[in-house]
């Protein structure tokens, strides 16, 4: 009788564990077309600047995450297409206190990732403190406290390089909004550890002119050159430089590497050169579609006379232009299609990792209980300073995952002891936002579209519609239409789960600061309103 038991034991183990385990596959997105061919962009999210590293036979991504947290995105491929996010390097934002207030556009700025000595580096800058580094031997797992490699203003887009000696360097740009100057490259050495920089250094590249806001440096070295990757020109417009030197310091000689040419792709730049065990090149850039953010490219790469050319060489200048369909990696093995994660259940321990915070997090904004098949969101006041949803730090929020979706979801409002001034609902956040939301008036429940325009300015958020409901709880939907750059969405909601009806105005998403347009929930609560009250999410769904 016991074997029995035992057995059973292992077999719900291995159940759960299975289920845990299940690769996620997108209904709205997968660039992996079945076939030994890949279709950019490889992730249609807002992984901007993004950087890669391998690590033996795996491949880690890391991009950067400005105010969201949990910051610094870890993301894990074995075939350099199919990607899965499945950790961050940087749990909180630092300094603490200075980030438990939303600081749109600040925080962590275009990182590197690098492997060395068995451990894995992560660099980035941020702009109103300095350059910063944490390092992991076990990605998947807890990676160290962060350190401050050096307090400067506006010292951004760090990149470090284990030279063949011994000796270690450090480039970075510079951020013109609070360095007072921008478009120059600057290379410094760094001590044994990696954690310190030793001195002053020197300005090794001067883009005013002919690249101008040259930044997103990266640091390579290949048959006796030292390589500074980097973009100018320009998010949208502009193109990817390549510059060598036999000397650290310099001087570096300019190649323009890959550009828009005529294509369709804009912007075409900042990114990462990784190599397979094959001796494959290749390179990961970003393009930036407005409200859907930048999007994660990659392009074949190969070396002509010490100089990468990226993409095609379509008209024969020498100069790479980006490809849409390619074949995918060499490398060695065939693996299964895998996609950033979207939907969630809301039925494991915690929360999906796609979901981020617009600030620093407190453990009494949600609650996730190991025996529920929900998530409860806690009803938080409004700070005292915001005008709007803008600056409010408790939204749970992800990325668009496509340029066409539909997001839906359940929600339960429940104002305990309010009769009004609790809400909660489905967003759409961004320099303008929307909702659509359920909220309570003398114990009587309605549903709300309202808008705010020019949300970042403090723009007031109105009410376009509004209509009463016969319990405390419906289905939430918003779809998302591609037109052209633009991401139109139209939000209905549903009673029963089944017919939907259309509420309120088309709204146009707009991106935030330095960042796409983000969906998801918030349970928030008026000033005035008495204390408690929640929102119970069932689940949230992306698809067709």
């Amino acid at each position: 009788m016991k074997y029995y038991i035992f057995l059973f034991i292992i077999f719900c183990v291995n159940t759960l564990f299975s289920q845990a385990s299940k690769a996620y596959v997108s209904d709205v997105w997968v660039s992996d077309l079945g076939n030994g061919m890949y279709l950019n962009p490889i992730i249609h999210a807002d992984y901007s600047d993004p950087d890669v590293v391998r690590v033996n036979d795996e491949y880690f991504m890391t991009s950067s995450s400005f105010n969201c947290t949990p910051g610094l995105p870890i993301l894990h491929s074995k075939d350099m297409v199919n990607w899965t996010l499945v950790n961050y390097a940087l749990p909180k934002q630092i300094p603490l206190d200075h980030y438990t207030v939303t600081q749109h556009g600040n925080g962590v700025w275009a990182p590197s990732i690098r492997y060395h000595n068995n451990e894995i580096y992560i660099y980035w800058g941020d702009p109103d403190f300095g350059i910063y580094m944490v390092k992991t031997k076990d990605p998947f797992g807890k990676w160290e406290a962060p350190v401050l490699v050096m307090e400067a203003k506006g010292a951004i887009d760090p990149c470090p390089l284990w030279d063949d000696d011994g000796r270690v360097y450090l480039v970075h740009g510079w951020a013109g909004s609070r360095a007072g100057v921008k478009s120059i490259l600057t290379v410094r050495e760094l001590n044994n550890e990696g954690n310190k920089v030793l001195n002053e250094g020197c300005h090794v590249y001067d883009g005013h002119g002919v690249d101008p806001t040259v930044e997103g440096s990266k640091f390579y070295k290949r048959n006796g050159f030292y390589y500074i990757f980097a973009p100018a020109g320009g998010v949208a417009t502009g193109w990817q430089l390549c510059l060598r030197s036999k000397n650290v310091y310099g001087p570096y000689e300019r190649k323009v590497v890959i550009e828009q040419g005529k294509t369709e792709i804009n912007g075409p730049h900042q990114g990462a050169w990784v190599e397979t065990p094959m001796c494959e090149s290749w390179f990961y850039h970003f393009q930036d579609v407005e409200a859907y953010g930048r999007i994660v490219h990659l392009q074949p790469m190969c070396w002509v006379n010490d100089w990468p050319v990226i993409g095609e060489d379509i008209d024969g200048d020498g100069i790479g232009e980006p490809v849409m369909v390619h074949v995918k990696p060499n490398v060695g093995k065939t693996y299964p299609i895998v996609t950033p994660q979207e939907t969630d259940d809301f039925t494991g321990n915690t929360i999906g990792l796609q979901w981020q915070y617009q600030a620093n997090p407190n453990i009494l904004w949600h609650a996730k209980l190991r025996d529920s098949d929900y998530l409860r969101l806690f009803s938080i006041k409004i700070p005292e300073a915001a005008k709007n949803l803008w600056m409010v730090p408790n939204l749970l929020l992800q990325k668009f995952p496509a340029k066409k979706f539909t997001a839906t979801t359940k929600i339960k409002l429940i104002p305990e002891e309010s009769t009004e001034g609790k809400r909660a609902g489905l967003i759409i956040m961004g320099k303008d936002y929307a909702t659509l939301q359920i909220t309570n008036k003398n114990d009587v429940f309605y549903i709300e579209q309202s808008l705010s325009n020019n949300a970042m300015k403090g723009g007031k958020e109105i009410i376009v519609e509004s209509e009463k409901i016969n319990s405390d709880q419906a289905y939430f939907r918003v779809e998302i239409e591609d037109k052209g750059i633009n991401a139109i969405c139209q939000f209905s909601y549903s009673e029963n789960g089944v017919k939907f009806k259309i509420i309120g105005k088309p709204f146009k998403a707009l991106p935030g600061k330095w960042i796409g347009a983000k969906l998801g929930v918030f349970c928030v609560s008026t000033r005035a309103a008495k204390r408690g009250g929640y929102a119970d999410i069932d689940w949230f769904k992306i698809s067709k």
